[in-house]
């Protein structure tokens, strides 16, 4: 046996059915044990041949994240493994359990500046959590074990870097017998736990800010806001598990936030977050915190946090529910409440009613609310980092069975379409749909050729605007006019036409619904490309003073530069959304 082979053996026992990735000489010999493994139809591997090996980290990335199960890509020597450093970083982030194989030159040559040579086992230390060059066929078994159990136990990256030459070698230690692990639950101290129900009792007011952590705990939080009449905001990330169900939802904080999650936050006495590690400090208050975390390490380095409780989300609340004294007053949450509702129906609203079907050109926000409406109840959507980011944060609902992911995290561009493939490799028999941007689906466009090759049933849902537009609102809040965001206009759906897709575009908006229904309901890869309004803004729920200056800071340089219709148009594109979705604070 081969060290391909014993590595190609390893990942079988493991449960490994795909490795993602472009073969190169360095990959040869693992290339070879994973044709002569038989595929995935006759118990053995199969390799998925991307166009980027940044895709193919990106496809890993989504297949561990949607099952939960090791993902497995790989890269030649040089260029090729270098290629998987920006999904590996976005899977790491993520908490994907992801093996990466990047090959290496000939072992005599390290160090001699030989033709391709980087030093992989250096280059990717930062983006994993285990990173080992293998050079011994003695202890080869033994780091590939130790590198799959790093990636699922630490919920990340690790690398294996291997020679070429290494990997062509004989066996000479056995191959041990794969042993899963049942995670065990990390339980709270109990008088943390004693001691955050004091400070919870003695609240008049508080209010619940729940992240990706609360995944698997969703009634325990939703019997918590209950006993508490504490308004439920989350993050992007925790959306799909606690947004679904739940009366006492008041949207989501941040730049893409959406309803009265921040008015929420601020008129708390006490903000309980709860499995968010949430990076904007900005947005988050000054309010009395406790934050509950399994990661001691994420405690208070975003807000000042006057009690850390670690432990997971679940056994912490089951701890905690029958210390807590049930709230009467209710007025806290009947006014969030309240408030949440009128900013969903007159700002999140304004553009999605059947009304809007007339009017041109087609606002992005409504074509995400008919996305949400014909996509099936266990759809997987994945978003493009950007204005799709917005609009699929802000309209397409979860219910506990669909799945949004993206790279919310590393907020890489181009992700989407990569994530689709690895989701629909993953459930080949459930809906997968790409919300992709214009310039993050011509980032990494011969991913197109990838999803035909396959015959992969995705659909692409293309929101082309033709200009960078997260970009462009970041260049306006900062008091500078848009410059550099805009590119030529591009028919997506000609190119994804001529590659084999079913391909609409749609410039109509009584048009966007039934090209939708067309191409979901097409058993094979499809593309709905929709011309929207390139001047509809992300506007957040709570502004502040210098960011209205820079905007009109900004619109007064267009002015004199000539573009005073761009800033008359933008305004007939965004009055409804901008007077009342705007508090100043």
């Amino acid at each position: 046996m081969k060290l391909a082979e014993q590595l190609v053996a390893q990942l079988q026992q493991a449960g490994v059915r795909r490795i993602y990735g472009i073969v190169g000489d360095s990959l040869n010999p693992v290339v070879d044990a994973v044709r002569r493994s038989g595929g995935s139809e006759n118990g053995g591997i199969d390799w998925i041949h991307v166009r980027h090996e940044e895709a193919a980290a990106f496809a890993a990335a989504a297949d561990a994240q949607l099952t939960g199960e090791l993902a497995v890509c790989a890269g030649s020597c040089g260029p090729g493994n270098l290629h998987l450093i920006n999904g590996l970083y976005d899977a790491n982030r993520s908490g994907a359990p992801v093996l990466a194989i990047a090959s290496h030159i000939p072992s005599q040559e390290i160090g001699t500046g030989y033709f391709q040579e980087t030093h992989p086992d250096r280059l990717f230390t930062e983006c994993s959590v285990y990173s080992e060059m293998v050079t011994d066929p003695g202890v080869f078994p033994r780091l590939v074990d130790s590198a799959m159990h790093h990636a699922l136990a630490d919920h990340g990256v690790a690398v294996l870097t291997i020679p070429g030459d290494v990997a062509d070698e004989e066996a000479t230690a056995p191959t041990p017998a794969w042993h899963d692990v049942r995670p065990a639950r990390l339980v709270p101290d109990p008088e943390s736990v004693a001691e955050l129900a004091d400070m919870i009792n003695a609240a008049d007011k508080v209010a619940i800010f729940a992240g990706a952590g609360v995944e698997g705990a969703h009634d325990e939080v939703i019997r918590l806001a209950e006993l508490l009449g504490a308004p439920i905001g989350h993050s992007l990330r925790g959306k799909d598990f606690i947004q679904y169900d739940n009366p006492y939802d008041v949207g989501m904080t941040g730049l893409l936030g959406y309803g009265a999650a921040a008015a929420g936050m601020e008129g708390a006495d006490l903000l309980l977050m709860l499995g968010t590690d949430f990076p904007y400090d900005q947005f988050l208050p000054g309010t009395k915190t406790a934050q509950v975390d399994r990661d001691a390490a994420t405690m208070g380095r975003r807000t000042q946090v006057d009690l850390a409780v670690q432990g997971e989300i679940l056994p912490t609340l089951e701890a905690l529910l029958p210390l807590l004294k049930r709230k009467h007053r209710r007025g806290f949450l009947q006014d969030m409440l309240k408030k949440h509702q009128k900013l969903m129906t007159s700002t999140v609203g304004a553009y999605t009613g059947k009304k809007q079907a007339g009017n041109r050109p087609i606002h992005p926000e409504y074509v995400a609310n008919v996305l949400d409406e014909v996509a099936s109840d266990d759809a997987i959507f994945t978003a493009d980092t950007g204005m799709c980011n917005v609009w699929t944060a802000r309209y397409i609902n979860p219910n506990g069975r669909r799945r949004l992911i993206g790279s919310f995290l590393h907020g890489s561009m181009a992700n989407a379409l990569p994530h689709a493939i690895g989701a629909q490799f993953a459930y080949p028999h459930r809906q997968v749909i790409s919300v992709s941007g214009d310039g993050g689906l011509g980032m990494l466009l011969g991913e197109l050729v990838t999803a035909q090759m396959y015959q992969l049933p995705l659909t692409v849902v293309v929101f082309n605007n033709s200009t960078l537009g997260m970009v462009k609102l970041e260049m306006l809040v900062n008091g500078l006019p848009g410059y550099g965001t805009d590119v030529p206009p591009v028919s997506y759906a000609k190119v994804a036409a001529a590659l084999g897709f079913e391909a609409q575009q749609v410039a109509r908006p009584e048009e966007v619904e039934p090209a939708l229904r067309t191409a979901l309901a097409h058993r094979g890869p499809a593309l709905v490309e929709v011309i929207t309004d390139p001047d509809a803004l992300s506007l957040p729920p709570a502004v502040t003073g210098e960011q209205l200056i820079g905007f009109a800071t900004a619109m007064s340089k267009t002015v004199l530069n000539g573009g005073a219709g761009e800033v008359v148009s933008m305004a007939r594109s965004n009055m409804r959304n901008i007077p009342r979705s705007w508090k100043l604070r």
